[in-house]
């Protein structure tokens, strides 16, 4: 008499594959996950309170990120404050968020004048998805956006130093369980790490050609 359930070929086969879906997990979790979700950032960035931080209590995924910016940061906020769709872009890779209908557009490499007067209580806009509520802003300081109220937070912070600005990423999350979190970092982390330093270098290049541009103008 044939059973109800799957074939013991197929039940193996589904075993096998989870199995070694959980080795990748834990080596994940072991090797380059300190790393993605600490990239660019000193040991003191990534253990220090940041702006909009009580925004999201018990996170169960933190992330702290930084660039180094030969630019003040008047080079660098303009570029944050005109984000979104049908405004700047988000500097990462266009043809993936275009792909996936972030974005209807490319990101632009210009400073945007209409769209230089974000406020708290504002909205970047996004294609698919949920926009990014403006919770706090700190002309040239620091921006906090809230993509899901009291679960994800996304501060961006500027800290002037000797060779000039310190662009500093900090996303909290405290969304499904954590143990689903856990289970699928490979695959969440690592979009979320490849289009997020896409983004940083991008800010970055457009900051310092902004920045070598103003000097020349000055000359």
């Amino acid at each position: 008499m044939t059973g109800f359930g799957p074939p013991r070929y197929l039940t193996a086969l589904i075993l096998k594959a989870f199995t070694g879906w959980l080795a990748t997990a834990v080596a994940y979790h072991a090797v380059l996950r300190p790393h993605h979700l600490c990239w660019g950032a000193t040991q003191a960035e990534a253990e220090a309170s940041m702006p909009g931080d009580s925004l999201v209590p018990a996170p169960f995924v933190v992330s702290t990120r930084a660039v180094s910016i030969h630019a003040a940061p008047g080079s660098i906020w303009p570029w944050l404050v005109q984000m979104g769709d049908g405004r700047g872009g988000l500097y990462s890779y266009d043809f993936l968020d275009r792909t996936f209908g972030i974005l209807s557009g490319p990101s632009v490499n210009r400073i945007l004048p209409g769209f230089q007067q974000l406020r708290a209580g504002d909205v970047i806009p996004l294609g698919r998805g949920p926009d990014w509520p403006v919770a706090a802003l700190d002309h040239e300081h620091h921006m906090v956006l809230e993509p899901v109220p009291a679960r994800v937070s996304w501060c961006f912070a500027l800290d002037p130093d000797t060779n000039g600005t310190r662009l500093v990423s900090r996303v909290r999350i405290r969304i499904y369980p954590r143990t689903v979190l856990w289970v699928l970092a490979p695959l969440i982390d690592l979009a979320w790490f490849i289009m997020e330093r896409r983004m940083l270098l991008g800010i970055r290049q457009r900051a310092e050609r902004l920045e070598t541009t103003k000097a020349r103008e000055q000359r």
